[in-house]
């Protein structure tokens, strides 16, 4: 993979992280900002991702699943981006299912990185799980007023931006283990 897209997806994840931050330091001023502010980050990392997808497709399984969140992700930022007040009346909902659908991608993309025995795969299951009960818990709260569902996103779009750091070391692991396969099959001939 590119360094340049290694760098997207190092700076999707710190976008990420800065924007729970954001939500959770101020959370009267999130709720109606959140609809512009996420959709920007939502679609560039999306782009990012699909971007970093399709650049090492045939290196990672299940890619499937990683190009449906891309596109999900490209999605959702755009609808952001562009229904402001819209988005506001239904935030509390459509950021739930984001992050429960986010969380279970990350903790069935686990797996994958467990397969080449990468050392840290458990942290991105966990982070999965993480995501995915913050995304469930804000789907059985939706009177939730504007505070708590700006913590309930923040926090939830830190884990996401967390996953995205913690999978550029498995990203690594990928390289080097398709590069030590590389100079198997080499020395064989």
């Amino acid at each position: 993979m590119r360094n340049s897209t290694k760098i997207l997806i190092a700076v999707s994840g710190v976008l990420f992280i800065l924007l729970g931050i954001f939500c959770i330091a101020r959370p009267g001023a999130a709720l109606f900002s959140m609809a512009w502010l996420l959709g920007l980050v939502t679609l560039i990392s999306g782009i990012a991702e699909l971007i970093a997808v399709l650049n090492a497709q045939r290196f990672i399984p299940n890619s499937g699943t990683r190009v449906l969140s891309a596109i999900f992700q490209i999605i959702v930022g755009c609808i952001f981006l562009s229904h402001k007040l819209l988005l506001t009346i239904s935030l509390p909902v459509i950021f739930a299912i984001w992050v429960l659908v986010e969380g279970v991608i990350i903790a069935v993309k686990a797996f994958d990185y467990k397969q080449v025995d990468f050392k840290f795969w458990w942290c991105i299951l966990i982070l999965g799980v993480l995501g995915a009960v913050l995304g469930f818990l804000g789907l059985r709260n939706l009177d939730v007023a504007g505070k708590s569902l700006s913590l309930l996103v923040g926090f939830g779009v830190i884990v996401e931006g967390i996953s995205f750091l913690v999978t550029l070391g498995g990203i690594n692991r990928f390289e080097k283990r398709v590069k030590e396969f590389k100079e198997t099959i080499n020395s064989i001939r």
